[in-house]
């Protein structure tokens, strides 16, 4: 039998298959490095897009913001606007009312009174006069517990007055105001 060696040409392709293995590591390498350095180039571009977005809907809330707080002074003039409109209103609605009760003040007003001082507050008159005796302070009473415009006279005080007479008396009186219907 003829002997034939096998050996080398067996070391030969072991030799070709290992450079074929490194080279085709050596290319997968180079290939999945530039795959990486794509990869984060890709990355790095879209967070600074997402920047560029972030930043800009940064700028477009501070518009906004800006706009807001200029809706709020806007809505805070406007309700100021409204409540001097509704009290212009209540003053020109109560025009007529004031002149009917300053004349049914003088309607009520008996001979030998007269006033001194007429207060209005908080849905209330106060009066201050001098009377020529204490029958006419009771008749003033009467005649405003009549009145469609006054109810409720109550007499404070009554203090003579000898400077206007014998029998005069300075009074102090407050009557509510009232729109009742008196038969």
């Amino acid at each position: 039998m003829s002997q034939i060696n096998l050996l080398p040409w067996r070391e030969e392709l072991r030799e070709e298959k290992k450079k074929e293995f490194f080279t085709s590591l050596v290319g997968v390498v180079i290939i999945a490095l530039g795959l990486l350095f794509l990869a984060g180039r890709s990355i790095g571009t879209d967070i600074e897009y997402q920047v560029s977005r972030n930043s800009y809907l940064t700028k477009e809330i501070k518009k906004l913001d800006q706009q807001n707080s200029e809706i709020n002074q806007l809505q805070q003039k406007r309700e100021e606007l409204i409540e001097r409109m509704n009290v212009i209103q209540s003053l020109q609605g109560n025009r007529p009312v004031i002149v009917r009760l300053f004349d049914e003040l003088v309607r009520t007003l008996p001979d030998g009174v007269h006033y001194t001082n007429v207060t209005y507050k908080a849905g209330a008159l106060s009066i201050i006069g001098v009377a020529k005796s204490n029958n006419r302070v009771s008749e003033l009473m009467r005649k405003l517990d009549r009145s469609m415009w006054f109810s409720g006279p109550n007499l404070s005080s009554v203090k003579a007055n000898p400077s206007y007479g014998e029998q005069a008396s300075n009074f102090v009186l407050t009557v509510n105001l009232s729109t009742r219907d008196k038969k």
